[in-house]
């Protein structure tokens, strides 16, 4: 006959059994906001659920409540702080594909301030404490052979791989409203909760081919857009794609102790032989891969898995792309980054979209640092060598991703003092920002300075990759009204604009307010430098009159409106959908 205490420990037991699942759920997403009030309550149950199979499976698989509960603790403890720092920043959650940029992630870990706050403190204190509290739960499948353990893990995979499909079916989540819209990624997080989220995006690791696709079809579309002349003209050109570049009084006003770009500010608003505006870019705070992406091939993350990186997931062969596409013009091609060659695996990238030369931190002889990153004039001295070096006969096509502007932004550096501040705001971090931007207008002076001199034709673009995270557009926000935990679709659009502009040291059409999206942007150099453009991107010009905004964030048609991605009713999209997935999945340049 059992004793009280062991009939109380095995009340227990089983009660610990389905209820601290129930807390790892909670705990996990109290990191950053409340799983009780944030989570749709349907949502809520389908996470729980998945905790519950995923306990079942350890526990037959360790054959050990206690173990098995903790294992899966431990496990939502740790996930939940590195989703937390994530999305600190980059203001991005965790997605499955992440798992992909871990060597970049890390390469940049030491320069980011991982003091945690008291909110994660008393998270990681709750989970410590059901740590112990799991300790008390006995129980044991002591007599059960290897061949039963096995047989119930399979079983219980199948019934969450059943479970999972079921709710990836939009039907479905349609009825159970879960939120399915995946452009805008921290909703979809927020209101579904971590696990479910990350289950619904799993079929997103793969692109489906769009309906109605066929290669033969996309390749008659495109041979329709071929060059007319074998006349073109050649200049030098010069991208620098700045990173973390961008202009935070697109959020709104603020006054700053002195100007941070007065040179782009000049140039922006109405320089000789410039063209500027906002560039619509896919990403905010991070994943500046994409940016480049959408630049150098055309194509658009519309198309692609929200939070996706192509250079990690799809690129894998040679692939149609501005660089190839120069090559065969006769240009010499360059692609230069101040850091690590594995960032974004862009040393096996690059040299798949056609960029013969590719140069790297090593190959910055000399080099200034401001903070731990090489300085933007570094890098317009290595432009400007690269360019002195070139064959005289062939004209350059030069890509640079700069590296100084990369957060994080909140910690003080001997080589660095910054001297912005904007009144009525007490951020080190955005001074820091504001700081750097202005070293990369005096940067950007230099280079343009030096290629007006030049007597060959030159071109030069220059845009930024995304704004910085919200740790340092906050305090902007605040000032006018706002915050970025509950920042309407309009007000959320702001934080995907930067300024770009497009300068020749030779005659071209001045035009200012030029809004268009990254895919677009290297159309329309091209097409400023009165250049023969190559069939895909003469088609994104024809299409950019009819929207001249499409990014993963929005698309806006010729009126200003904007406009959901999946309208069927817009055959053109349709088309550019088909194109894309010939352009990088089906041939090979």
């Amino acid at each position: 006959m059992k004793t009280r205490p062991e009939k109380l420990k095995r009340i227990y037991t089983g009660i610990g059994m389905f209820l601290f699942p129930i807390v790892h759920f909670y705990l996990l997403e109290a990191y950053t906001h409340s799983g009780f009030s944030m989570v749709r309550p349907w949502s809520q149950l389908f996470n729980i659920v998945l905790y519950e199979l995923l306990m079942l499976i350890l526990f037959f698989l360790f054959r050990n409540l206690k173990w098995a509960l903790r294992a899966e603790g431990i496990a939502a403890m740790i996930i939940g702080i590195i989703n937390y720092y994530v999305y600190t920043f980059r203001s991005l959650p965790l997605v499955p594909w992440d798992f992909l940029s871990i060597e970049t992630a890390l390469s940049v870990a030491d320069n980011y301030n991982f003091m945690p706050s008291i909110r994660v403190v008393l998270v990681v204190l709750g989970f410590l404490i059901i740590l112990f509290a799991e300790g008390f739960c006995d129980l044991e499948l002591k007599e059960w052979k290897w061949y039963q353990s096995l047989f119930s893990v399979i079983s219980v995979c199948i019934v969450i791989t059943g479970f999972s499909h079921v709710l990836q079916q939009e039907d479905f989540q349609n009825r159970h409203r879960m939120y399915n819209k995946l452009f805008t990624p921290v909703r979809v997080w927020q209101i579904n909760g971590f696990a479910l989220t990350m289950v619904m995006e799993l079929p997103y690791l793969t692109v489906e081919k769009p309906k109605g696709y066929e290669a033969k079809e996309a390749k008659e579309i495109l041979a329709d857009y071929e060059p007319k002349s074998a006349e073109a003209k050649k200049p030098n050109i010069i991208v620098m794609m700045n990173e973390a570049f961008s202009d935070l009084a697109v959020l709104g006003e603020f006054s700053a102790n002195e100007e941070y770009m007065p040179y782009f500010h000049k140039l922006w608003s109405g320089g000789e032989n410039t063209i500027s505006g906002y560039l619509h870019v896919s990403v905010c705070g991070g994943n500046t891969a994409n940016t480049e992406f959408e630049f150098l091939t055309g194509n658009t993350m519309a198309f692609l898995p929200w939070g996706s990186v192509p250079y990690q997931q799809y690129i894998h062969k040679k692939i149609p792309a501005l660089p190839s596409y120069l090559k065969k013009l006769g240009y010499q091609t360059y692609a230069m980054h101040p850091y690590h060659a594995s960032g974004w695996d862009r040393d096996t990238v690059y040299p798949l979209m056609g960029f013969e030369h590719t140069e790297f931190l090593p190959d910055y002889l000399y080099r200034e640092y401001i903070r731990d990153y090489v300085s933007d004039r570094t890098c317009v001295e290595k432009i400007i060598d690269t360019y002195e070096e070139k064959d005289a006969d062939a004209p350059a096509f030069i890509f640079n991703v700069t590296m100084q502007n990369h957060g994080s932004y909140g910690d003080a550096y001997a080589n660095f003092t910054p001297d912005i501040t904007v009144e009525g705001v007490k951020s080190f971090s955005l001074s820091t920002y504001l700081s750097l931007i202005k070293e990369t207008d005096k940067a950007l002076k230099v280079l343009l300075d030096y290629f007006s001199a030049v007597d060959e034709p030159v071109i030069v673009c220059f845009f930024g990759d995304h704004q910085p995270n919200d740790t340092v557009a906050q305090p902007i926000l605040r000032l006018n009204g706002m915050s970025y935990q509950s920042l309407t679709e309009e007000q959320t659009d702001l934080r995907y604009q930067v300024p770009y502009l497009i300068w020749a040291n030779y005659d071209i059409k001045e035009q200012t307010n030029e809004d268009t999206s990254a895919n677009y942007l290297a159309a329309k150099m091209l097409e400023a430098a009165g250049m023969e453009l190559p069939s895909y991107q003469q088609f994104l010009l024809e299409l950019s009159q009819s929207y001249p905004v499409l990014s993963a964030q929005r698309l806006e048609n010729a009126k200003g409106e904007s406009k959901d991605l999946d309208d069927e009713e817009e055959e053109i999209l349709h088309t550019y959908q088909k194109l894309q997935y010939y352009q990088l999945f089906s041939i090979q340049d």
